[in-house]
């Protein structure tokens, strides 16, 4: 009997599931209260990439995400996906060579660029960086149509989208047989929480606890206008990246910066920083802003794993869910449907919050 799974969320995490899931055989239904495309990934900055901070163990599953986009992209074509390359300055010289230094001992491939390179680069920004490092293999993906086009496929494939809002997770003998939403039970022999920021209160209804935080990003978005921007760029407190339907988006950082008190004045003051810095920009309109929550454990790090203690019930929520959604529907998807769980999500299990 092919196995009946539950995936509740259609942003990129869940979508992404849901497809992995029905290509191996899976029946899988689909629970959404926001339609596909779910609530954080439309305000999402949609950089694919393993830069920044990271330890090297979560490079490792971010690099392995980025090579499982490539494969997704051969699978499943029309993607909206481009490997357009970021240049990142936004951190000071000694920092940056730091990181540089490091994620090259790592295997990324990092270029450490001046001004004239980055400029060939990016030719229309005013001002370019004396020291900036380049990673061509970064890229973004539209974030909507691609949790859009893999739910369309899943669907084509016999996976089924039930709009609706969970009420609670339906229980017997302390294990999670299904999903009661708005008063019907969809039976399941495994329930996949994949609701983002909305992921805490439906795990609750089966009294376990996420240990979730949802800081809030504001990103501006232009209207649709001539090429600008090669790829992404990472400028002190301004990063920005135009879409694939010509709108320059911006953050204060990557995943949206804190609205402040005043939302409408710090989206205007962000988009007159990004127009001043792009050559020919004069023409661009800020068409509206968004303020993003991202779903963020409480440690910074996914939570992707069984709920240890309650049998039938997954659990899959993150930041940077954009780089890591073809990684985490593949493991995922092994680990429901063959008990393997991969190496490289040991260090993310929720049990790691036990008190």
């Amino acid at each position: 009997m092919a196995k009946q799974v539950v995936v509740i969320g259609a942003g990129i995490i869940g979508a992404s599931i849901a497809w992995h899931l029905t290509k191996a055989g899976a029946r899988v239904t689909i629970v959404s209260e926001s339609g596909a495309g779910g609530v954080a990934t439309p305000n999402s900055f949609a950089w694919i990439n393993a830069s920044w901070g990271n330890p090297e163990i979560y490079f490792r599953l971010r690099t392995r995400a980025m090579v499982e986009w490539k494969r997704l992209a051969n699978d499943l074509p029309g993607l909206p996906l481009s490997w357009c390359g970021g240049l990142c300055w936004d951190l000071p010289a000694d920092r940056l060579e730091a990181y540089a230094t490091e994620h090259s001992l790592w295997g990324y491939s990092i270029e450490r660029v001046g001004r004239e390179r980055a400029a060939r680069i990016e030719p229309n920004l005013v001002e370019p960086p004396e020291f900036a490092v380049y990673v061509a293999e970064e890229g973004v993906a539209e974030p909507v149509a691609a949790a859009k086009a893999l739910l369309a496929d899943a669907e084509r494939h016999g996976a089924t989208v039930v709009a609706g809002t969970v009420d609670r997770l339906a229980l017997v003998n302390g294990k999670v047989t299904g999903v009661v939403v708005s008063g019907e039970t969809i039976v399941a022999d495994e329930v996949v929480i994949a609701a983002g920021t909305g992921a805490p209160a439906i795990a609750a209804t089966a009294g376990i606890k996420l240990p979730l935080e949802a800081p809030p990003g504001l990103i501006v978005h232009s209207r649709p206008y001539k090429k600008l921007l090669s790829g992404l760029v990472h400028a002190e407190k301004l990063h920005m990246r135009q879409t694939a339907e010509g709108r320059i988006i911006a953050g204060s950082d990557f995943a949206g910066g804190d609205p402040g008190e005043n939302p409408d004045l710090t989206a205007r003051e962000l988009f007159a920083a990004a127009k001043a810095a792009l050559r020919g920009g004069d023409g661009l309109e800020l068409d509206f802003h968004t303020v993003g929550y991202r779903p963020t454990p409480t440690d910074g790090f996914p939570i992707v794993s069984r709920a240890e203690g309650m049998d039938g019930l997954y659990v899959a929520v993150m930041h940077s869910g954009i780089t890591l959604a073809p990684a985490v529907g593949l493991f995922t998807t092994r680990e429901i449907l063959d008990g393997e769980r991969d190496p490289l999500l040991a260090p993310y299990g929720l049990e790691r919050f036990a008190q």
